[in-house]
Order: structure tokens, then C-alpha cells, then sequence
């Protein structure tokens, strides 16, 4: 406006002499708004809460708590650095505070791959009510956090798992013929025990018979196996299969354990890695997360031959597992049937694998040219050989869950209670 009257004074004086006067004003204004915001040294302070971990695939909550020191009414706006893997470059707030006023800024990230995340400064441009100058804080300093599995939905399924409506699952009331035997304690010999655990070192010792005595091991052992070829790397909803195996593994052995029974791990895809031999010690949540942490894939095609040579070597007690992999073809089946077959020889084998929910969208899609009908015809061949993939494994004794992304969590703790409450391990 100022420039304006200038121009305008060029050819009417007084407009002139109005320019020059707005213009000192404007100047002294400035001047103001600048000994304002700058006599304050540290007018505004910023603190970043953040959770330990992130929580792969989940909301997890951020809050950002605003300090204004200032003696007026400060006009803010935050500027935040969020890891690279969200790729936003424009994530801000404005927001007014009334002088000494403290507000919190809350928001939630949901990542969708786990790792390393590093957050960067939380930048603060304030005003005064004039906004004629700004001046910029940089707050709330770099941080890496680690995204680990989901957890945070740990309790949901806890919930769901031990509520009325499913108390029965999981208890077993019938014991199968045969028993394993965990060590207890050292006693003396008294009549009527089995000689056969006669323990010689401490007799001599003790120049006294001394037993072994053992008592009846409940738990059973529960391996869950994620196959981390190329299989997996699907995306459904911004998530790999990989991760959704990756979290719903996570979230049952949470179950496993508190039902009493051993959890364990391993993935493999070339060879077999990231192996937790099945417990149910106090830190087995802890080993079995920071090894989920670390999965990762090379995209390479999983060998089954590997897997079955590992599993015979290393896991001698009879146990479930719980296979994570992903058939989209009953020829794809087929080369690993015979691997599958030899570990249900041992094992009780347990094979989840998932449903292409995008094939329902080319098959309920309107025709309007024969290319459509193509597709849906080619999508309703493929959803029919999953469930032949469902009877193929049927017939050999082979446990198996299909199921979509987003509720293959639920469906394979309900899958694991069924199988417990009938003593099939």
C-alpha cells in the first residue's frame, strides 16, 4: 500500500508526504515487533514425548508440549521432522497461546516397516500480534527410536483370549498315552520308588541311595516359523506379509506362554536364521522380539528342503508349529508338500497362509468388456485353488488356516486354543 502512494505521490504531492509518513510508521512498527520477540531470549520452549518403541503396523501416539514465555499472545507454528519413511516434508501446526500458557500438540504415526526410525528437530516460528518479523526456534533435538513388531495390541488379543466367552480354550483335559518327564529334584531312596532313576554320583557321595525325581512336564512346545522368501513380500494395506506374519507371531507367542506351554521362533528363506529354542522363561518375550525385529529379506525363492533338514535336527520333542508362508498355486504347494509331509511325521504342522482379498475386487467388479470378464474368471480360478491348497494339505494330516491379512492374528491364536482345548499336542 505504502509503494502504492508513492507511485500516486509522483503525481499528487500530498499522497506523497501520506507514503512517507506510513512508511516511518511501518519502520517504528517493525522495530517494535522485533525488541518484542528478541528481548526475550528463550520466548518459546518445546518438549517431544515419544514412547519408547514404535509399534509396527499400529497407531502410536506423539505429543508435542508448547511453552510460550512471552508477556503477549504468541502466534506459532511448529514445523516437526518425522523419519524419512513417512516421506513428509510439510508436517506442521499453527496454533495461539496466550502469554505463560502451556499447550500440548498430540498426533500418531503408523509405521509400516520395522527398523530404525530417526526423528529430527522440531522447528517454532513465532509472532507477535503484529507479524511483522518472525523468529525461529529449533527445539526438541534429534532422536532414533526402533520399530519393533506390533505390541501394542498385545493386550487387545489378551483380552479376547482369556474373556468368558473362550475360557475354555486352551485347557487341556485329557492327557495323551505316554509322558515327557522335567527333572525336579534329588531325594533319598525310600521303598517303592523306581530304581531306575537311582542317581550313582550322589549315592557315593552321600553314602545313601539317592533318586532322581522327576515331575510331569505340561508345557508343550510351540515353534512358529516365518518364511521370509519372496512369497512374502506382498502388500496388503502398506504392509508386507512379512510383517503381518511378523506381528501375529509376536502376539501368539505372548498367548503360548501365558497358556503355560514354550515359545520359539525361526525364519528362514535360503537358509534357516533368527532361531529362539522354544521356553517359557520370564525374558522369552524379550529374545522373541528383538529377534522379530531383525527379520529381514533377501527375495530370494525359500527352500523347504532346508527347513525340514534343520526342524529334524533340532527340534526332537513333538511340538506344533506354525508355519507363516504363502501358496498362491496348487503347483506351488506341490513342490513343498513332500518337505510338509516329513515334518507332520514328527510334528504337529500348522500351515497359515493368506487370502488375495484383491481378487475379490476383480471378481465383484461390473463387466464392461471381455477383458473384465477375463479377469474375473482368471481371479475366481485363483481363490478356487486356495481352497484346494486347504484339502490338499487336509489330506495328509496337515493342519491349515487361510485367512486375510488383517485378521490372520485372531484367526491363528483362535486356530492354536482349538487345537490345545482337543490334545492334539
Amino acid at each position: 500500500m505504502i509503494a502504492s502512494l508513492f507511485v500516486i505521490g509522483f503525481f499528487v504531492a500530498i499522497f506523497f508526504k501520506i507514503a512517507k509518513v506510513l512508511l516511518l510508521v511501518l519502520v517504528v512498527l517493525l522495530i517494535i515487533d522485533i525488541t518484542l520477540l528478541y528481548k526475550t531470549k528463550n520466548g518459546i520452549s518445546a518438549e517431544r514425548f515419544l514412547p519408547e518403541k514404535l509399534s509396527n503396523g499400529d497407531e502410536n501416539k506423539i505429543t508435542l508440549e508448547i511453552h510460550n514465555k512471552y508477556n503477549f499472545e504468541a502466534h506459532i507454528e511448529l514445523i516437526e521432522e518425522l523419519p524419512y519413511q513417512f516421506q513428509k516434508r510439510d508436517f506442521n501446526f499453527q496454533l495461539s497461546l496466550q502469554k505463560k500458557e502451556i499447550k500440548a500438540v498430540k498426533y500418531s504415526l503408523n509405521p509400516k516397516e520395522r527398523g530404525l526410525y530417526e526423528f529430527g528437530n522440531l522447528n517454532a516460528y513465532a509472532n507477535s500480534g503484529l507479524k511483522l518479523a518472525t523468529k525461529k526456534y529449533v527445539l526438541a533435538k534429534k532422536k532414533e527410536l526402533k520399530c519393533y513388531p506390533s505390541f501394542l495390541k498385545l493386550r487387545e488379543f489378551d483380552f479376547q483370549t482369556f474373556n468368558n466367552s473362550v475360557v475354555s480354550y486352551g485347557t487341556k483335559k485329557v492327557r495323551r498315552i505316554g509322558n515327557s518327564l522335567e527333572f525336579e529334584q534329588i531325594k533319598e531312596y525310600v521303598s517303592g520308588d523306581d530304581i531306575r532313576t537311582l542317581n550313582w554320583k550322589a549315592t557315593a557321595k552321600s553314602n545313601q541311595l539317592m533318586i532322581n525325581q522327576y515331575m510331569e512336564e505340561k508345557s508343550q512346545a510351540v515353534y512358529c516359523i516365518i518364511d521370509k522368501g519372496r512369497a512374502m513380500q506382498m502388500e496388503f494395506e502398506g504392509l508386507s506379509l512379512l510383517d503381518y506374519a511378523v506381528n501375529a507371531t509376536l502376539a501368539i507367542s505372548n498367548i503360548i506362554l501365558k497358556k503355560q506351554d514354550k515359545a520359539g521362533i525361526l525364519s528362514f528363506s535360503k537358509k534357516l536364521e533368527d532361531i529362539v529354542v522354544a521356553e517359557k522363561r520370564n525374558s522369552q518375550m524379550s529374545l522373541i522380539s528383538e529377534a522379530l525385529y531383525r527379520i529381514k529379506t533377501n527375495f530370494s525363492e525359500s527352500d523347504f528342503s532346508s527347513l525340514y533338514t534343520i526342524v529334524k535336527r533340532k527340534i526332537r520333542q513333538r511340538s506344533l508349529l506354525v508355519l507363516f508362508s504363502n501358496f498362491e498355486t496348487l503347483d506351488g504347494l506341490n513342490r513343498q508338500l513332500p518337505y510338509l509331509r516329513a515334518l507332520a511325521k514328527n510334528h504337529l504342522v500348522l500351515v497359515v497362509f493368506f487370502k488375495n482379498t484383491e481378487l475379490n475386487v476383480l471378481i465383484e467388479k461390473e463387466s464392461k468388456n471381455i477383458q473384465d470378464v477375463y479377469d474375473a474368471i482368471i481371479a475366481e480360478k485363483f481363490l478356487y485353488e486356495k481352497k484346494q491348497i486347504v484339502n490338499e494339505l487336509k489330506k495328509y494330516g496337515i493342519q491349515s488356516v487361510l485367512t486375510t491379512p488383517k485378521d490372520l492374528t485372531g484367526d491363528t491364536i483362535e486356530k492354536y486354543l482349538s487345537l490345545k482345548s482337543r490334545g492334539l499336542f
